[in-house]
């Protein structure tokens, strides 16, 4: 990159535009955050709600914070303190000039020479495995066994949540696993099959494999279009993040409901994917969710294309 980034007007922005979305951004957030942050303190789990916080690295305070995206410049004294902030920098003389600001205005932007030098690669890698897992049509045949693969042979293993019951017991989970069609696509959640369902899963997948297996029927892969887009935050602003972060809010919550684990005494009603019935209702969601994951693919696929160009620039 380098030289003058010319910044249209309508992507410069006064304390009195910026502050109030980053308020209500706050505001968004914070429901999710707190209920979290409270347990923790307390020392207690939640087998939904703590999962976005637990099994991803982004942490709450990382997401309370509000980002306006690449190419939108802060004004005011309050943009100052994003100063701080990493992948944030001051606008040049030249460049505030090109934007209508007066010289000497403060006023900040993401700073792409340093987002590139330090993690360019990202956007490469997550435009190259969105846009492959966007082209494939959605598998909705695996009717949650994931789950249930992690937690065969209880009786020997053990299980991860080792506070939640098995709604079947041991003996019925087991048998489901071995009556069932396993074909997992997601290597994120093959790797914690249990050793004895591993060779149940009709695929092997393999995080060198990932890019030719994802596909948007995947509740795990819908998930983690959260973790992709954080990872390239500050690029991406914030509302976006936020739109990831609640799907996959609610994937947990149905993949939960669905899985082996009794959560009815937490408020949760069963989706009984061992009837007819609970897989009809599963494969209903989850075709919901694939086309919701497919509406937020290609709205991160259309902002990270041009961004892919200036960072390569």
């Amino acid at each position: 990159m380098g030289g003058v980034q010319f910044i249209p007007a309508e992507i410069v922005l006064a304390e009195d535009e910026w502050l109030p979305r980053q308020a209500a951004y706050e505001e968004r957030v914070r429901p999710f955050t707190e209920g979290y942050l409270q347990r923790r303190s307390a020392g207690r789990k939640h087998p939904v709600e703590d999962f976005l916080f637990t099994y991803y690295s982004q942490k709450p305070g990382q997401l309370l914070r509000w980002h306006p995206g690449a190419g939108v410049v802060l004004t005011g004294p309050e943009a100052a303190q994003r100063l701080d902030w990493k992948f944030y920098r001051p606008l040049s003389d030249e460049e505030t000039a090109a934007a209508g600001l007066s010289v000497g205005s403060t006023a900040v932007t993401v700073d792409l020479d340093a987002f590139a030098a330090a993690r360019g690669p990202a956007v490469e890698f997550t435009r190259m495995l969105l846009s492959r897992t966007a082209a494939r049509k959605a598998a909705l045949g695996c009717f949650g066994m994931h789950e249930w693969a992690m937690a065969y042979k209880s009786e020997v293993n053990g299980v991860r949540h080792e506070y939640l019951g098995l709604r079947l017991g041991a003996e019925g989970t087991d048998e489901l696993v071995e009556q069932s069609r396993i074909r997992c696509t997601h290597f994120d959640a093959f790797r914690f099959y249990a050793p004895q369902a591993v060779g149940l899963n009709e695929l092997t997948p393999t995080r060198e494999t990932q890019r030719d297996l994802e596909q948007p029927g995947c509740l795990h892969a819908n998930m983690d279009l959260y973790k992709w887009v954080y990872k390239l935050v500050p690029l991406l602003p914030g509302e976006l993040v936020m739109d990831c972060f609640e799907l996959a809010w609610r994937i947990r919550e149905m993949d939960m409901r669905a899985s082996p684990y009794d959560l009815q005494d937490w408020g949760y009603e069963p989706i009984p994917v061992e009837t007819p019935a609970g897989r009809a209702q599963y494969a209903s969601a989850q075709r919901g969710f694939s086309e919701e994951s497919q509406q937020l693919r290609a709205r991160i696929l259309n902002l990270l294309e041009p961004l892919q160009e200036q960072l390569d620039g």
